[in-house]
């Protein structure tokens, strides 16, 4: 319940026209949300796309997604 809570708060308040730099473990909700977003590995960026393109990303889906 808190992190639906907080997911829709960051929604809003990037709604208003504020850019919203997210740093989170949970990726599912975060990457439905994402406009942008980085996939880092040891401190590096091996990945980066929409949010949504990366939630498809099959990567992504087997490392973070247990998918």
């Amino acid at each position: 319940l808190l992190v639906k809570n907080i997911f829709e708060i960051i929604t809003e308040i990037n709604r208003q026209g504020v850019t919203i730099l997210l740093v989170e473990q949970n990726v599912y909700q975060s990457l439905r949300i994402a406009h942008r977003a980085y996939v880092l590995e040891t401190g590096r960026v091996v990945l980066t796309g929409r949010g949504d393109e990366l939630l498809n990303n099959d990567m992504v889906r087997k490392a973070f997604l247990g998918i």
